[in-house]
């Protein structure tokens, strides 16, 4: 793997109604492949379990759950900063992801997704 230094990733945090989740899941097996067919080192798509957290402000109320909702926290890694400009551009264009980026279709509400890039500081 490429030095901790350089490791580059992308986070995502979106609130998905459950009775949603086998269609997230659908597409996220999609557009993985599609991320790590242009080099993405890692795509991961994890749904809550536990998120009754006390301490802090939990997951839930930070993406604002509704009744009958969950939260998922999601992460993609790259080898850099540049390498991740590289794979969004791409990924951005390829018919198969263009094909399923329909808000009307999406099984959750894109407007509530948060995400960001972040460079890695401590890796254990």
């Amino acid at each position: 793997m490429a030095s901790i230094k350089k490791l580059y990733v992308d986070g995502f945090l979106l609130p998905v109604p459950k009775k949603n989740i086998q269609a997230y899941r659908r597409i996220s097996l999609k557009a993985g492949k599609v991320w790590r067919e242009y080099g993405a080192l890692e795509y991961r798509e994890c749904v809550g379990d536990d998120l009754n957290n006390k301490m802090g402000v939990s997951f839930s109320k930070m993406v604002k759950v509704k009744q009958g909702e969950t939260v998922f926290f999601s992460w993609i890694i790259y080898k850099s900063s540049a390498q991740r400009a590289v794979i969004n551009k791409k990924v951005m264009k390829d018919p198969r992801l263009l094909k399923m980026m329909n808000n009307k279709t999406m099984p959750f509400d894109l407007k509530r997704m948060a995400n960001g890039g972040f460079r890695i500081l401590v890796d254990l």
